[in-house]
């Protein structure tokens, strides 16, 4: 903040220089390059960087330079004859020496239904019947006059003829 504004801009070219310095220097050690390298202090000091060689797939270049990069034309692998095999193979009928009839039967479509479901369902059987069961002892507990009534006239109605 005490500097003068005529320092502050060789400052920030000075830093700028560093920085850039340090990038690439760390893009020479990432490329495997060594920092001792001439090659590389050379380009560096004109300010040409190496650019990699194009190569080309799909693209026939114009320019006459540019040929030896290319790649040449990949001719599919003709496949009819192992189609051909394979439909063969498929068209021949194999022999089973040994049926399993289980397998051959189908199953119900709800099988996998039912089968998730047996344990609920034994559980809500032994509810219901407890349920029934409290049920009919309140009816009883209600009409337990009329039920001892009933008891003795239909005793006395029974008769046992030898």
């Amino acid at each position: 903040m005490t500097m003068s504004s005529q320092q502050e801009p060789g400052l920030l070219e000075e830093q700028a220089l560093k920085r850039r310095e340090k990038l690439l220097a760390l893009k020479r050690k990432r490329d495997g390059q060594s920092s001792n390298d001439p090659d590389s202090s050379r380009a560096k000091d004109n300010g040409d960087d190496v650019l990699p060689t194009p190569i080309f797939r799909s693209y026939k270049p114009i320019d006459g330079n540019f040929h030896d990069n290319m790649i040449g034309e990949i001719k599919p692998v003709d496949i009819g004859e192992q189609v051909k095999e394979q439909l063969d193979a498929a068209k021949s009928q194999m022999v089973i020496d040994h049926v399993d009839v289980s397998s051959l039967a189908p199953r119900k479509p709800d099988w996998d239904l039912k089968r998730d479901i047996t344990k609920k369902m034994a559980r809500l059987e032994k509810r219901t019947r407890w349920v029934i069961a409290e049920l009919i002892r309140e009816r009883l507990q209600k009409k337990k006059e009329d039920f001892a009534t009933v008891v003795t006239v239909a005793g006395e109605e029974v008769t046992f003829e030898d």
